[in-house]
């Protein structure tokens, strides 16, 4: 038989619950685990992602076989680190990784990303093969 530690709050808070707050590390911990928004206007795919804090240069955007993969890090640098007079320190990293396939076929060559406000935009053209093709109906003659 195995000893189970006693847990008054056990039917209302689980144990994972709890040991959340015996954990000073979890504490300043930040986590997004949405933030990708893909969708179609007339002309193109778009792709939306949240990378907050993170400037257009650390930014990554690639796209390889119909898959679009976007990859954001961000650390304090060693210049940043210098000016401060340290109270408390905790590394700052900042890290996405979204990865996902568009829906149509897009030009690769025509793809533009750019990042304002926290987040990027990727804008890929429909392929003009991927395009709606508008067909004329001519009545059939007897």
């Amino acid at each position: 038989m195995a000893i189970i530690k006693f847990n008054p709050f056990s039917p209302w808070i689980s144990d994972r619950f709890l040991s959340f707050f015996e954990d000073e590390e979890a504490w300043p911990q930040v986590r997004v685990t949405e933030g990708l928004d893909v969708y179609e206007t007339d002309s193109d795919v778009v792709v939306k992602a949240a990378v907050p804090g993170i400037p257009a240069e650390k930014v990554e955007v690639t796209f390889e076989d119909g898959v679009l993969r976007i990859k954001a890090k961000a650390e304090e640098t060693k210049e940043e680190k210098e000016k401060k007079k340290v109270i408390y320190r905790q590394q700052r990293v900042s890290f996405f990784d979204y990865t996902t396939t568009l829906p149509r076929a897009v030009d690769g060559d025509k793809i533009s990303a750019e990042v304002s406000n926290g987040v990027v935009t990727i804008k890929a053209p429909i392929a003009e093969a991927a395009r709606p093709k508008k067909i004329t109906v001519r009545a059939k003659s007897k």
